[in-house]
């Protein structure tokens, strides 16, 4: 069995991405087609600020993309 293909770079991938790097602990959460996050740890002082001033200045269907490419609490 292959992997599958890495997603094509996009803005929200690049997003999701820095924050990441920058210590951020959120989790993408997709319940019938529902995307939210959840926190169970802090995230560092640079990926806090990032996620206010980059993320959630976005429209909800961006910023909902961004989230999908965040670490999901599902487990396949």
């Amino acid at each position: 069995m292959t992997n599958p293909p890495s997603p094509l770079p996009t803005e929200a991938l690049e997003l999701a991405q820095e924050y990441v790097r920058l210590g951020g602990k959120r989790r993408s959460a997709n319940d019938d087609n529902l995307v939210s996050t959840r926190e169970w740890e802090a995230d560092s002082a640079e990926a806090k600020s990032f996620w206010q001033s980059r993320i959630e200045p976005l429209s909800k269907d961006k910023r909902a993309e961004v989230i999908t490419h965040l670490p999901s609490v599902s487990v396949v």
